[in-house]
């Protein structure tokens, strides 16, 4: 049974990949998620607003739309309680490097070009196997437009690829008005790979303390609709590898996402819900199943259920949706 797959030109023993999660905050389980047999690391962030801090030029940042960022400020701890300040955070990736034979991808959270970008280079140097940016940016002005955010991300994602040897990943948000173009501008600007999606978190009210405070949900089973389709939309139409995030929780889930036509399937809150050692299981009932339904490999389902040999995607996608609302009997 070979599960192996290629992920940014990174052969990967699995699809299992750990994504950008408190997990990877504790050296040691680096080796726990290998010995339990994920097949590579995304590392938690690195935010361009700690970058700024670590310079003392947060002044400006600290005051002015903060919560417009994926962490603002005011959540971002004091250095010694959980945060890494740059240099640690390269040291971090160094380390981890030192213990683990998977590849380990670093993450670099921002949302403008400016200095923080050159620690791609450090990234690289310390011994990165690929970079992740996760380019987190909620406009809350009402003149910025749909088409200047999408500069905005090409040109943060050309600054960072421009500086490093290294494939670099791009992670999508789902709000763009067109999320095909968007993917396809960010293949033919170079991304090694597209990571759908992001998830928004939102925040909430304090009725008694009246203020705003943060509201971290973890991903549920759910979730997985949004980046299957679009998963099976893309593919066969981008260069760039296709990693599926959100509501991933076991076999199926893996399973569905190759046959949508993913690389990799991206695990973070099934792991903090049920354990790193989870994912022994996961792969050994993937195993099953293929070995039940006759399958020899990953590369000989994936893509199986997409929409690549579909003449006209745009009227699929229609019947459906006709379909699915005419289905719906409701209670009477």
């Amino acid at each position: 049974m070979d599960l192996s797959t290629t992920y940014m030109g990174l052969e990967l023993k699995n699809p299992i990949v750990a994504s950008a999660s408190p997990l990877s905050k504790n050296m040691d389980n680096y080796k726990r998620m290998q010995d339990a047999g994920v097949a590579a690391v995304v590392n938690h962030s690195l935010f361009e607003e700690q970058i700024i801090k670590e310079n003392e030029a947060s002044d400006y940042f600290s005051t002015v739309g903060t919560d417009s960022f994926a962490e603002s400020l005011t959540y971002i701890p004091e250095a010694g309680e959980y945060a890494l300040d740059p240099d640690e955070y390269v040291e971090h990736i160094a380390k981890a490097k030192q213990i683990v034979d998977m590849p380990v991808i670093a993450s670099l959270n921002g949302f403008s070009k400016g200095g923080w970008i050159k620690h791609a280079k450090r990234l690289e140097e310390a011994g990165a196997d690929a970079l992740e940016l996760n380019i987190y940016f909620v406009p809350t002005d009402p003149a910025f437009s749909g088409s200047k955010i999408e500069e905005n991300y090409l040109e943060i994602f050309q600054s960072v690829k421009s500086t490093v040897k290294i494939p670099v990943a791009v992670k999508l948000s789902p709000f763009f008005s067109s999320i095909a173009n968007m993917a396809k501008q960010l293949d033919d600007a170079g991304a090694d790979a597209v990571v759908l999606f992001n998830r928004f978190y939102q925040p909430d009210i304090d009725l008694e303390r009246l203020e705003v405070t943060p509201n971290l949900i973890l991903s549920t089973p759910h979730d997985i609709r949004l980046p299957l389709r679009w998963i099976a939309i893309l593919y066969g139409q981008l260069e760039a590898s296709l990693a599926a995030t959100s509501g991933i929780y076991n076999a199926q889930d893996v399973l569905k996402m190759i046959m949508a036509g993913a690389d990799v399937t991206m695990l973070c809150s099934a792991l903090l819900k049920n354990g790193i050692e989870y994912v022994s299981d996961i792969l050994k009932d993937t195993r099953e199943w293929m070995k039940a339904h006759e399958y020899e490999s990953v590369q000989q389902m994936k893509g199986s259920m997409s929409q690549k040999s579909c003449q006209n995607p745009d009227s699929f996608e229609r019947t459906h949706y006709m379909k699915i609302l005419q289905s719906y009997q409701g209670v009477h």
